[in-house]
Parts: C-alpha cells; structure tokens; sequence
C-alpha cells in the first residue's frame, strides 16, 4: 500500500536507502551504482530506485531540499515501508580549514538554526547524532578501501543565502567541519523511530575560501562518497554485534 508521498508497494524498498536531495541525482546512483534497478516511486517526480550492489539489496531515493522535504520522505519510508538505514548523500559547505573541496565529511553531530528539533523534543534541547553502529561501519570501510574520511560536527540550515555574517567564522571557531541542510532533523527522527541514520557528504564549495566545484565536478565529483555510503551500510558486521554502543572497538 503507498503511503502519502510514495506510491510504492511494501516491499519495494530494502532496508538500507540513500537520501540525496536531488531526484536526478537518485537516477545516476540507481544507473552507475546499482545492479538491475528498478523505478520504485514517481510521486511528484521525487524518484525512487531498488536494486543491489555486490549482492545486497538497497534503494535509493530523492528527498528534496532542505529539512521539510527531507523528513516527509523519511518519515513515510521507515513507517509505512519498513526502512532501517537512512543514509543522507549529497554535498556540503566547508567552514574547516582542514577541508578541501572533494572531501568526503561524515556528520558525527549536528547543530541547527531550525526549530523542528526542540519542536519534537518539548523545547529542550537535543543531541542530534549518527548512529554509532553505521558511522563506524562506514569508517571502517572507508579505511579498508584507502578512503580517507573527515568525521566531525556539521550544521543543518534552514536557510540557504544566511544573513548571519558571522555564523561561518562561528562554526569554523567552534571546531564545525561543514554547513548542510538534512543531518540534524534526520537523526532526530531516526532516534525517535529506532532506525539508524548518517550524512555521508562531498564538500562542493568551502565558504571561508569562495571555492566551488565546477559543473562537471558536480555531475561525478561525488560518486566517491555515495560508493562508500552504499557499501557498508548494506554490511552487517558480525564484529560489531559484540561492541557495546559508545566503545571504541579492539584492534581500531
């Protein structure tokens, strides 16, 4: 049965399924990333797409631009269709100078300027994190494969153009690595409905700098981080079951 937004049928969706914002850029993961994938929503042309990789099964999904968009789309996915990983794919704005463009950033907190947090949590404040067990596999797999990864604190905006003057030497003082617009409000949810979540994000422009990828670096620049994404996440690390949440794991 479809839900408000997705006209998919259950079991459509695998469990693991990546959030970038752009629907098109859904498509080019389902068509360079995935094996035999197939059309699974079309509402509103947010498309949706399943299929596998080396094996394992999962989907991948436009959720628009910006915190609203983005929560209506997990929502309905881990309520209605039985999701367990949200995983947000898709670029960043740099405010670290430890960053360059290209970089792949892991969101291990996030701050925000929405409300949607302390509207969820009756106006106390709430420590939006990853999820432990999927940021560790994700790492763990970026190291395997000689990735090196960025793991840090993002914030989530609601607002694009900022009039905060400011806020980008604030968070660059403050040890933030990059500016986006999803992770904070996602992981709030996946806390609440007792999923995993990450942001897994290529950082397209740096802020303090005026640096920007070009067009063609935007169009393949972030395949990288989106491959890493994929892969472990769709791993269930048998390791892992025997670290207790908060531990840092032997041997790492």
């Amino acid at each position: 049965m479809s839900s408000l937004h997705i006209n998919a049928e259950p079991g459509d969706f695998a469990e693991t399924v990546l959030l970038p914002g752009d629907p098109l850029r859904a498509k080019h993961i389902a068509e360079t990333l995935l094996e035999g994938s197939v059309e699974v929503n079309s509402v509103r042309n947010m498309l949706g797409f399943t299929g596998t990789w080396r094996g394992q099964r999962l989907s991948v999904m436009g959720g628009g631009m910006g915190i609203p968009s983005t929560l209506i789309y997990a929502t309905e996915l881990v309520r209605d269709f039985g999701v367990k990983r949200l995983v947000r794919v898709g670029t960043c704005g740099a405010v670290s100078e430890s960053l360059k463009i290209g970089d792949i950033v892991l969101g291990l907190g996030a701050g925000t300027d929405s409300r949607v947090n302390r509207i969820r949590f009756r106006d106390y404040d709430l420590a939006a994190t990853a999820s432990w067990s999927l940021l560790y596999r994700v790492v763990r797999e970026a190291k395997a494969c000689g990735r090196k990864v960025h793991v840090g604190n993002v914030f989530s905006t609601d607002i694009f153009y900022h009039p905060d003057p400011q806020l980008r030497k604030l968070l660059s003082r403050t040890g933030v690595l990059a500016i986006e617009m999803e992770a904070a409000a996602l992981y709030a949810l996946a806390a609440e409905m007792g999923v995993e979540a990450l942001a897994v994000m290529t950082v397209s422009d740096h802020l303090l700098h005026d640096e920007q990828m070009t067009a063609e670096q935007r169009a393949t620049g972030v395949d990288e981080g989106q491959a890493i994404a994929f892969e472990a996440p769709a791993r269930r690390d048998q390791h892992l079951r025997n670290v207790r949440p908060g531990a840092r794991p032997r041997g790492d």
